[in-house]
């Protein structure tokens, strides 16, 4: 059975038999896990290796754990500063900033695929204005040439750590107000306008070879009055045809209020597909999940099933203990856990 287009949670910290029946079922394709997904390191690993034996090829685990206020998983795990620190060093020093980005995506990702956690959600590409409430100091920087640096020096960690990357949100979630989570956002821009700025970071990775990213849930009625990760506009004719990305497109948590313009939960999860997303995200509402699971009709694409194959997390340490124990990891970790501190020279 191939990997199917819909990616669900599951509903506490080992799986119940409600979650291994929808994991089963041929539509779904992946997990994302959050906070309530995780009691201590030994019980994560138990949940994904459960997970995994649900079914051949395994399943893709998947969680947002990009530093800061977003890190789903705390006890055992480094603290990852948030994106904002590494853009405050770029400032002064962009090599040390490079360097530590780069740590900090390999310590970010040893950790969780110690824990057979296939890859985050991760890094941020939006731009950062000052002003969302969503964005904040989980990006980067306001300056599209910190974004791509550090981002890819992310992203070069990442890989170190066995993990691909997942730019979000594109085109550019950073200069809307509103919070998608709980409204539904827009922004009132000229496509050149977002073009010559938010979009460049996002150009900039693809060619770089970025594997994945996420659309915004944002409506940008210049271009298109349907939210990005609903719009084949956004998706087909500006980020695969003019930006020739051929890497996997995850649409943002359909439950989300801003996805609600969508339609029905059946009927969002069809545009979003439509409209050229690999794999559609549905988180916290297993009422809908068992909706979806019922009247989705969907032929997964070759190519999708190419596309998601590849995010499958590649080498993992078998023993997180013992990679702390290891001197150039353990001095990393000590780094990352300092950024943003007080304490002068991360590498004296």
């Amino acid at each position: 059975m191939s990997l199917g287009p819909v990616m669900l949670d599951v509903v506490g910290t080992e799986l119940s038999v409600d979650d291994v029946r929808r994991l089963q079922h041929p539509l779904v394709g992946g997990v994302i896990l959050f906070a309530r997904n995780f009691k201590n390191c030994e019980q994560l690993k138990a949940l994904t290796i459960s997970i995994h034996q649900v079914r051949q090829p395994p399943l893709l685990i998947a969680v947002d754990h990009e530093g800061g206020r977003v890190q789903r998983f705390r006890d055992g795990f480094t603290a990852i500063p948030p994106m904002r620190e590494f853009g405050k060093i770029w400032d002064s020093d962009r090599k040390q900033a490079r360097a530590l980005a780069t740590e900090a995506g390999w310590v970010l990702a040893a950790e969780l695929r110690a824990h057979g956690v296939d890859f985050s959600f991760t890094p941020i590409l939006d731009m950062d204005y000052g002003d969302s409430l969503v964005i904040g100091d989980r990006a980067f920087h306001l300056d599209p040439r910190a974004i791509n640096e550090l981002a890819f020096s992310l992203m070069d960690g990442l890989k170190k750590g066995g993990m691909a990357a997942v730019g979000k949100h594109f085109p550019g979630h950073g200069f809307v107000t509103a919070d998608s989570h709980v409204s539904i956002p827009v922004d009132e821009r000229e496509f050149d306008q977002i073009a010559q700025n938010d979009m460049q970071p996002f150009r900039q990775m693809i060619d770089e070879g970025l594997p994945a990213i996420m659309p915004a849930h944002v409506i940008y009625p210049k271009v298109d009055d349907k939210p990005a990760g609903f719009s084949e506009r956004w998706l087909q004719k500006v980020l695969r045809q003019r930006l020739g990305f051929n890497g996997v497109i995850f649409s943002d948590d359909l439950s989300m209020e801003g996805a609600t313009v969508g339609g029905d939960v059946t009927t969002r999860s069809l545009a979003a597909l439509n409209a050229g997303c690999d794999m559609i995200l549905l988180c916290n509402r297993p009422d809908l999940a068992d909706e979806l699971l019922e009247t989705l009709e969907w032929k997964m694409p070759a190519q999708s099933i190419v596309r998601l194959a590849r995010m499958h997390g590649a080498h993992h340490p078998k023993n997180l203990t013992q990679l702390h124990k290891t001197g150039v990891f353990a001095e990393a970790v000590k780094r990352v856990a300092r950024v943003g501190q007080p304490e002068g020279d991360l590498f004296a």
